[in-house]
């Protein structure tokens, strides 16, 4: 299994990076490849490239702000769970989009996507 962590920071207030972070089913308001996102209970159903992913909604700390999520099907991977957090750095804030999955090629792959939106969720948040 191997863990990645893709990171950027911004000038973005945490708290309202959070808001649009914490919102687990408007992922395809602001992620690229995400066509839509269907929430069914603490599932959502993510159709991208053709396909369907599931993913569960594993623990959300408003406190901490952070978000956990694991796929659950249609997505080729053994074990998957990231969580994304927010971070106060000086009045901006840095983000943090951590994967723990296997085949360890899944995680490199992810940790390449998960870069790629957070640079999109900075230009969506304003900075």
């Amino acid at each position: 299994m191997a863990k990645e962590t893709a990171e950027l920071t911004m000038t973005t207030a945490p708290d309202a990076v959070w808001a649009v972070v914490r919102d687990f089913h408007g992922l395809d308001g602001w992620m690229p490849g995400i066509e839509s996102s269907r929430e069914e209970g603490d599932d959502r159903v993510l159709a991208m490239m053709g396909m369907e992913i599931r993913e569960r909604l594993v623990k959300l700390d408003d406190d901490g702000r952070a978000i956990t999520y694991t796929i659950v099907e249609g997505a080729p991977v053994e074990r998957h769970e990231a969580t994304i957090t927010v971070h106060a750095d000086g009045s901006g804030s840095r983000v943090t989009w951590d994967v723990d999955a296997a085949p360890d090629e899944m995680a490199t792959l992810m940790q390449g996507m998960y870069q790629q939106s957070l640079e999109a969720m900075k230009t969506h948040v304003g900075g």
